[in-house]
């Protein structure tokens, strides 16, 4: 049985996701990090000095959405990938294993840069500029638009950047789908953490391979808190992609 939360990094979910991880009772927990991505942020807790300096030799678009996803995440009092930490935390906490079930960000990333046309490199780029401009009041309106029809959603995403659909989130869904696979066979209760625009996608995987599931998903997390509210499409896509 495996228990898909969708969650946003730059939330403050940490509280009802433990309320989850309590009642589910879960024997792994499953995280949508890769092992470098883990060291960056545990790093940028420990010694942000050295999290600036090792920033430095990573991709400029790569720093662009990460400067975006930090600069949302402290409007609403967090760290970027706390979500991610609560859940490495709670298992630490409990003695149950974690897995790192995404793939390399950085060679996700220079694989993109290679693939996409200098078209869809110069829209990314003008749209992470834009980004530092969106509100939190932005935000929160643009996620309930996607709310309603994410699959309208998802398809802008692929008609605009069909590179960034495909490497970041297609391939991605298939692996994360395998890892998942593979520790269901392990372990009997599951609780995997990964961003809720992976929800549909890997959701769909799973059933596909007659895996037993349960989604939670990100409106659901955050019903349980006060909502605020407002955004544009490339706000939304930047926080649902949850990647760095």
């Amino acid at each position: 049985m495996i228990t898909l939360i969708g969650t946003g990094h730059v939330f403050d979910l940490s509280s009802r996701l433990i309320e989850i991880f309590n009642e589910k009772n879960p024997d792994m927990v499953c995280v949508e990090l890769d092992k470098r991505r883990y060291n960056a942020l545990m790093m940028k807790i420990s010694n942000p000095d050295g999290y600036k300096s090792a920033k430095k030799n990573l991709p400029f678009v790569y720093k662009l959405l990460a400067r975006f996803q930090d600069n949302m995440a402290e409007e609403y009092g967090v760290t970027a990938g706390d979500e991610m930490l609560t859940a490495i935390n709670y298992a630490k906490d409990h003695q149950i294993p974690v897995a790192f079930i995404d793939m390399d960000a950085q060679f996700l990333f220079s694989k993109m840069l290679r693939s996409m046309s200098f078209s869809e490199k110069f829209k990314l780029l003008f749209a992470g500029f834009f980004g530092f401009f969106v509100s939190k009041k932005s935000v929160e309106k643009e996620l309930k638009r996607v709310e309603k029809n994410f699959d309208s959603y998802i398809e802008q995403i692929g008609d605009k950047f069909p590179t960034i659909k495909r490497v970041l989130i297609d391939e991605r869904n298939v692996y994360m789908t395998q890892q998942l696979s593979n520790l269901n066979d392990e372990y009997e209760k599951v609780v995997a953490l990964v961003g809720d625009g992976h929800v549909p996608g890997v959701s769909e995987l799973l059933i596909n391979k007659d895996i037993k599931l349960e989604l939670i998903r990100l409106s659901e997390l955050r019903s349980k808190k006060e909502s605020p509210s407002d955004s544009s499409a490339t706000a939304s896509f930047t926080v649902n992609y949850d990647e760095l």
